[in-house]
């Protein structure tokens, strides 16, 4: 980073359950786009958006992101919201990631499915003047309804938003898959990292006794 710049971290929240090539692209292509020192990948306690059935212990979760990204220098494990429990609120996450980076910027990465949510996020004000949303999108694709109204957020928010949608990679890849793979006797081979598919057959997860 040049001299005088402002460090720039890159956030990047999920259940990564498990962790997969997706997300890593994903992490990666917002270090490049926005010019990030690097990107923090947060496994949540308790998602406050999601259906929890599927959901196995964080332990698991986060060990497969550190087995994940335990060569990289750029990405790494940040494992706040599981160390303070209950249900993950973003907000939360990002005023305990202000006070242990106050003099950087944090971009708080989504996709663009996720963005006409905002709006119905806990304290959602307050989080976007902690951090500046990055939002990726399909490549060649903005879906119709992003659209400043649409996102039902008070001046300038949505505009401002908007100006930080950008074009990602198309990874047709999901954790939801893997684990359904995994259930029926399935490779998950270059779907996630090698590491991560030993941990799993190591422990017996997502094949209904584990």
């Amino acid at each position: 980073m040049e001299a005088g710049r402002q460090l720039r971290i890159g956030i990047v929240g999920g259940t990564f359950n498990p962790v997969h090539i997706g997300h890593l692209i994903l992490a990666q292509t917002a270090l490049e786009s926005f010019d990030l020192a690097k990107v923090l990948l947060v496994p949540c306690a308790r998602p406050p958006h999601k259906n929890t059935a599927a959901l196995i212990p964080a332990e698991h979760r986060v060990a497969m992101l550190a087995a994940a990204l335990e060569d990289s220098l750029t990405l790494e494990l940040c494992d706040v919201e599981v160390r303070r429990g209950g249900t993950s609120y973003s907000v939360d996450t990002l005023r305990q990631l202000r006070r242990a980076y106050p003099n950087a910027e944090l971009c708080f990465v989504i996709g663009a499915d996720t963005l006409p949510e905002l709006h119905g996020w806990r304290d959602v004000y307050r989080l976007l003047e902690l951090c500046r949303v990055v939002t990726f999108r399909r490549p060649g694709v903005t879906p119709r309804n992003l659209t400043p109204e649409a996102l039902r957020l008070r001046p300038p928010w949505p505009e401002r938003l908007l100006r930080d949608l950008v074009p990602g990679r198309m990874i047709d890849v999901s954790s939801s898959d893997i684990r359904h793979r995994v259930a029926e006797g399935m490779s998950i081979r270059y779907m996630v990292p090698r590491a991560v598919e030993m941990y799993i057959a190591v422990h017996g997860l997502y094949t209904g006794g584990g």
